[in-house]
């Protein structure tokens, strides 16, 4: 009797034309199925990867930081190329990108900018210094991840994220615009002053000497960059014609930042625990998820008819930048050894916000159109 087999067998010629049977054999199947299943998982790595790039990266470089910490403390002159040629580049780029013509806007949705730029600068700083000085009553947290925390919080919204969770969730794009170039230039004057409030004598930073500092590593490269823009087309083309790559370019800058910053950390004696980071990381995304919600009450009963504001809102109120913030604390703690332990809630923040938001963009576009009906169906009823 024929086995299983050789019923699926079927006649092929031989090389002297004589026919011969041929099945494709369980073990065949076994490895197409094998060779599906690997590509499967390759697509899911690349998606990953695709997703939080900046932040794979960041590991890495914080692993090669902790590996051989000389190559970046020191070797690869990180007072010079961190500390000045990256985070000029990375500002002159964000002088370049920074929608200043918007300012203009500013009166026509007074009271929401307003609401918005008191919330993401007051708001969330005074709450995230409330928790985190009662955890330090209670020794839950290391310091210097508390008082991290406190300087993330003080950091103005995203720009590009901003826009994109925005219009990805049917928000007020003209709004995003605006507080998102807004904010970020306040922050520059705004972050100091604000950590200055809240850590006081705690901290290692003069007013005098960062104002400064900040004025020659931000203030007049976002100025160059916006003079190229205005007054240079060529460049404004080349930049816009090569916009990926630039933004991939300032990721870079910004890895190599912190890569260099915790270079810097790891050749002195680190007190903070693992154990201290991972109840950091838990702290900060609940945080996170707090402060977005206490924003969408909020907005609600302040912005009650306009579902385009309340969700752009949402965003602007809660999120902090890592472009402009990395550089910033850069800037105003290039001496303190705490300096990477100050720029791990960030770190954390920024990949939550946008993890959070593209799961509530489809939710927040179905009630962005569903209010809107509400609100027509009201105005044809009157």
């Amino acid at each position: 009797m024929e086995n299983d087999a050789e019923k699926a067998s079927v006649l092929v010629e031989d090389r002297d034309g004589d026919a011969v049977p041929s099945s494709k054999s369980t073990e065949d199947k076994d490895v197409e199925g094998g060779g599906a299943e690997q590509a499967s998982r390759l697509d899911f790595i690349k998606k990953v990867y695709g997703t939080h790039t900046f932040l794979i990266h960041v590991l890495i470089g914080i692993l090669l930081a902790w590996a051989y910490p000389p190559l970046g403390g020191k070797y690869l002159a990180p007072h010079i190329t961190a500390k000045w040629v990256a985070v000029i580049f990375i500002f002159v780029m964000a002088g370049l990108g920074l929608k200043t013509e918007e300012f203009a806007n500013a009166f026509k949705q007074f009271r929401f900018n307003l609401t918005v730029q008191i919330f993401n600068f007051l708001a969330v700083s005074g709450l995230v210094f409330g928790v985190s000085r009662f955890l330090l009553t209670f020794n839950l947290i290391a310091k210097n991840l508390a008082d991290g925390m406190v300087i993330c919080s003080c950091l103005p919204m995203t720009i590009n994220m901003v826009l994109v969770m925005t219009k990805s969730a049917g928000g007020e794009e003209a709004a995003a615009v605006f507080n998102a170039a807004f904010g970020n230039m306040l922050g520059v004057f705004i972050t100091p002053l604000l950590i200055l409030m809240y850590l006081g004598e705690e901290t290692s930073m003069k007013l005098g000497p960062v104002f400064f500092k900040l004025g020659v590593r931000v203030l007049v490269p976002i100025t160059v960059g916006q003079l190229l823009k205005n007054f240079v087309p060529p460049v404004k083309s080349f930049v816009t014609e090569h916009k990926p790559k630039f933004k991939k370019l300032q990721e870079w800058a910004l890895v190599f930042i912190i890569y260099t910053v915790f270079c810097h950390t790891f050749l002195g004696e680190v007190e903070t625990t693992a154990v201290d980071a991972l109840i950091m990381v838990i702290i900060q995304c609940a945080l996170l998820c707090l402060v977005m919600g206490i924003a969408w009450i909020f907005l609600k009963f302040s912005f009650p008819n306009s579902p385009k504001l309340r969700v752009m809102g949402l965003f602007g109120c809660s999120h902090k930048t890592v472009a402009m913030g990395i550089p910033l604390i850069n800037a105003i703690y290039e001496t303190d050894p705490n300096l990477a332990f100050y720029t791990l809630p960030l770190i954390v923040w920024h990949p939550m916000q946008a993890v959070i938001g593209s799961a509530l963009s489809p939710s927040l576009n179905a009630f962005v159109k569903r209010e809107e009906a509400r609100l027509n169906l009201g105005k044809d009823q009157e």
